[in-house]
């Protein structure tokens, strides 16, 4: 019988932490194969983040999260103090200017990105 009570405890869990799983796209402003070293090296240590990836080709990151811990919003702010736009979020401006150059607008003869749209509401 305890061990009957033990997995349904266990089930549960599991259920619960299964259905806090949320995924996000972020559209970033990163160039290079250093800015994908960083984005995903800071998100991976943020609360709440299970998996980061960006694919530098299209300039999306897509992130895993834990909503009960984190949110997509918080994620984007993360991203932009890293020194990267995120969405309709602009970047930290001090964390740009402490990228390397060629993580900088115009580098690797990529088009410079435009300001964040902001989001409708905001």
């Amino acid at each position: 019988m305890k061990h009957i009570l033990l997995v349904l405890i266990l089930g549960v869990c599991m259920t619960s932490a299964v259905q806090a799983q949320e995924t996000l796209e972020v559209k970033t402003s990163a160039v290079c194969e250093m800015c994908k070293e960083a984005i995903e090296y800071d998100l991976t240590f943020a609360k709440g983040i299970k998996f980061v990836e960006l694919d530098l080709e299209n300039k999306v990151v897509t992130v895993k999260y834990n909503g009960k811990k984190t949110s997509a919003d918080e994620v984007r702010q993360q991203i932009t103090k890293v020194g990267y736009h995120a969405d309709w979020m602009e970047r930290d401006s001090v964390a740009y200017e402490n990228l390397p150059l060629c993580c900088k607008d115009g580098s690797h003869d990529t088009p410079i990105p435009q300001v964040p749209t902001p989001r409708k509401g905001s």
